[in-house]
């Protein structure tokens, strides 16, 4: 090694090893309960300040600005705003977190994209199925640094449980259960006026119109039609999603759904109770929710994927992976996995490393959309009420025009569709 080789080689290292100490300057969008999860988050990886907020509500702001003195040496955010455009167009910033409603998703990533920001972007990737590809456009063209929000493809245990489904050891796949059962906990319903600090117009945004209450508010929007979907669209598509990366899915060419509100009529929007079939080439998977009961039978099952193979069923949940064979006095074997940090975290440094080593995160953007695109066909079947049969390559719904409307949502004057 010659002089020359040897400095640029150093030269190189200790550039590598500056842009990994350097501290990245980080902005969020949606300071309410996940902003703050997933500022957390960052902060564990390390190696970060939070310099930019932005919320419709000043009391988010105010209390995420100081959470943020608390966790940063005394260091306060800069920026305080309700408006997104404004906190994209800060100075140094290195990335940015949108933890809005999902109503909210596609205008300030589409717009962090024109700025070739990297983005943390909370799931489901969109509210309505036209707008996820308008983002994956956005990102495509710009080729930002994006993760999308699907924390258990951090998790060992469902790693374990494909690369065990793949050795071929439980036989071949013949169907996948999936289903998350919890006791929902709706809040008042009644019209009100929204609180001082909360700009409603604003929190609306593209969404239609409504009254506010604290039931379609701040963290209890999830099973409001207009802003969360419901369920399987929230919660649900962290397991679609993770059943999807384990058998390598793409999306469903017929989507069956029927389900009801049979306990919180009248206090949600959404179903309480829900089974949808999605039909994949390589087969069928089901998933099935129940948001009231009885305490459950067998708790340790409530959240999860099966497997029904021919040899065997695999159950995989976070941190557990069980395989139960199907040979006569066989005995189930429990794999127990405790990682060594929460899969949030996990998943938050990973865009953060991604950032310094200027490569593309594990969760893009097109494949987000898939998962995304997969539970909205669940719901726009459920609101059909018959069969969909999706065109894949085409991306529109066959032969049902009133199901097919339901595919784009138009905004609300005067926001503009960005599919549109």
């Amino acid at each position: 090694m010659n002089r020359r080789t040897f400095f640029l080689g150093a030269t190189t290292a200790a550039g590598s090893l500056l842009a990994q100490a350097r501290t990245l300057k980080l902005g969020i969008i949606g300071c309410g309960w996940y902003g703050g999860v997933d500022a957390r988050a960052a902060w564990k990886a390390g190696g970060v300040e939070i310099t930019a907020l932005c919320d419709a509500d000043t009391k988010h702001l105010q209390e995420t600005a100081s959470l943020c003195a608390k966790e940063q040496a005394g260091r306060r955010p800069a920026l305080l705003t309700r408006d997104y455009k404004e906190l994209l167009d800060a100075p140094g910033l290195d990335g940015v977190i949108i933890a809005t409603p999902p109503h909210w998703h596609a205008l300030p990533f589409i717009a962090a994209c024109d700025r070739k920001l990297p983005v943390y972007m909370e799931k489901p990737l969109a509210y309505d199925i036209r707008e996820g590809r308008a983002m994956a456009r956005a990102q495509a063209k710009a080729g930002n640094l994006v993760q999308v929000g699907f924390q258990r493809r951090q998790s060992a245990a469902y790693k374990a449980a494909r690369d065990y489904l793949a050795s071929g050891a439980a036989g071949r796949l013949v169907q996948a259960d999936v289903q998350i059962h919890y006791t929902a906990g709706p809040l008042d319903n009644t019209p009100q006026p929204p609180p001082s600090t909360l700009d409603w117009e604003l929190w609306l945004g593209p969404a239609p119109k409504m009254p506010y209450s604290p039931n379609v508010a701040h963290r209890a929007w999830r099973l409001e039609e207009k802003t969360g979907n419901g369920h399987l669209v929230d919660w649900g598509i962290h397991l679609i999603d993770a059943t999807r990366t384990m058998l390598g899915l793409g999306l469903p060419k017929a989507v069956t759904a029927a389900g009801g509100l049979y306990e919180y009529k009248g206090r949600i929007t959404t179903p309480d109770t829900l089974t949808a079939h999605f039909e994949f080439d390589q087969g069928p998977v089901v998933w099935r929710h129940r948001l009231w009961g009885a305490a459950e039978m067998t708790p340790a099952y409530n959240n999860g994927i099966f497997l029904y193979c021919e040899k065997a069923t695999i159950f995989v949940t976070d941190g557990r992976w069980e395989v139960m064979p199907k040979a006569k006095g066989a005995e189930k074997r429990v794999t127990e996995i405790r990682p060594s940090t929460d899969l949030g975290t996990a998943h938050v440094a990973e865009w953060l490393d991604a950032i310094r080593a200027q490569r593309q995160p594990s969760c893009s953007v097109e494949d987000a959309w898939r998962s995304t695109t997969t539970v909205q066909l669940g719901m726009i079947a459920y609101k059909s009420g018959r069969t969909l049969h999706f065109d894949v390559a085409g991306e529109t719904i066959k032969e049902d025009v009133a199901a097919r409307k339901l595919l784009l949502r138009p905004y609300r004057a005067p926001y503009r569709h960005p599919y549109a």
